[in-house]
């Protein structure tokens, strides 16, 4: 098949569309992609491009075109707001350009924000005559507001217009939760065009046995660790990290590992600082993604939190399935389906969100097990990941779900 990708965000930034795009290739299909420059997650550009420089790329036989656009800089809400709608323009404006001369049998659309990356899939829908299946990854306008990204009802009825008319545009919508189902049908989205896709871990996430001596264990410090990795940001209820590591601050066995950055870290860093907290939070900054297997088998527990909201409870948190594919034990503080599928594998404890008194038990109890014990639970949530998040076998439902659409064509909106 021909394929072309369209993604706000592509490599060399490291997301699940990559592996995608390499694996479509392997398949034999004939895979483009169309994206923007990259400058995830730091907002500014990688080094070796420019507005006007290496609009052309490609990654392991994957033809790149990338359009010019405005970059999220420190993240605030007015740079976010120009660095999607710059890509929109010109997505726009080139796309039709770049592609003049090719064919696709159909358009694969990758939306874990903004929303809008959508806008110009529709545009080459209708000029390539090629139907679209749309990846969900964050509900839009829901996750806006809960974020508190945005809070004028003006501006989220506008943003709700506009996922309702893409929804009823797309010949296919996938969804990375069960929970999306409902709120996708109700945007607009037809239902029986609807399938679960869940997300997989990249390859490089995989259990690994580190020696006595590895450089990672250095950065740690001695004692029980739990690592949180990720972006620090409003979704994340950072402040349930902070409340149980400080009714914890009397066990100087356990610690508390931040790896990653985000729009929150100075108010995490502050808060532990205020709090004297220093001696059991630690910051490891960011680190390269192919690290971080090493990192995590360093650590004794692998910690996720998500905002008390009833749209954060829908979503599967990417990181679980990287937990998982790594075979480490996991604490959960969080609700809906992203817990549901931590006790479902049987691969660590969960308390709600926002409980940091629950948080802090479970972290004592995770704490009191043997290391073999947390080793089985570990194991237990590899196993899951392999019969439920496996590439191999997400991308052969994705292929055919590929083929049949192409197959249909272009459904009525």
């Amino acid at each position: 098949m021909q394929v072309l990708i369209i993604s706000h965000y592509f490599w060399p930034e490291q997301f699940r569309i990559n592996d995608l795009a390499r694996e479509l290739k392997m398949r034999g299909h004939n895979v483009s992609v169309l994206t923007g420059m990259p400058n995830y997650p730091t907002g500014k550009l990688f080094e070796g491009y420019g507005w006007w420089k290496k609009r052309h790329d490609e990654l392991d036989g994957v033809p790149i075109f990338r359009v010019p656009m405005f970059m999220r800089r420190q993240g605030r809400g007015w740079q976010l707001a120009l660095n999607y709608f710059s890509f929109v323009f010109w997505g726009c404006l080139l796309g039709p350009w770049y592609f003049r001369k090719h064919h696709f049998d159909v358009i694969f659309v990758y939306e874990p924000s903004p929303f809008t990356v959508g806008i110009p899939a529709i545009l080459m829908r209708s000029l390539k005559k090629a139907p679209i299946l749309f990846w969900v990854q964050d509900l839009w306008p829901e996750s806006l507001e809960a974020a508190g990204a945005v809070r004028s009802t003006a501006v989220l009825a506008m943003v709700g217009a506009m996922v309702r008319w893409i929804y009823r545009s797309c010949d296919r919508v996938l969804v990375q939760s069960h929970g999306f189902v409902e709120p996708a049908v109700k945007a607009g989205a037809s239902r029986e065009r609807i399938a679960y896709f869940p997300n997989w871990a990249e390859a490089i996430y995989h259990p690994v046995e580190l020696p006595a001596d590895a450089p990672e264990y250095e950065e740690l410090p001695l004692g029980f660790n739990v690592m949180f990795a990720g972006n620090l940001g409003e979704a994340q209820s950072l402040e349930t990290i902070v409340e149980a590591a400080n009714q914890l601050r009397d066990i100087p066995d356990i610690h508390w590992v931040i790896i990653g950055d985000g729009r929150r870290v100075s108010w995490l860093r502050s808060e532990i600082h205020t709090l004297g907290l220093g001696a059991n939070a630690h910051f490891l900054g960011r680190r390269p993604l192919e690290s971080m297997p090493r990192y995590f088998a360093a650590a004794d527990a692998l910690l996720v939190t998500l905002k008390a909201d009833p749209v954060f409870a829908l979503t599967i948190p990417s990181k679980v399935q990287s937990y998982l594919a790594c075979a480490r034990p996991i604490i959960g503080a969080l609700d809906g389906e992203g817990a549901d599928v931590i006790q479902r594998a049987g691969a660590g404890l969960v308390v709600g969100a926002a409980d940091a008194v629950g948080l802090a038990k479970a972290v004592l109890s995770l704490h009191a097990m043997s290391a073999e014990d947390r080793n089985i639970m570990g194991k237990r949530g590899r196993d899951y990941f392999e019969n439920e998040f496996s590439p191999q076998l997400l991308i052969n439902k994705l292929e055919g779900w590929m083929h049949d659409t192409a197959q249909a064509g272009i459904c009525e909106s």
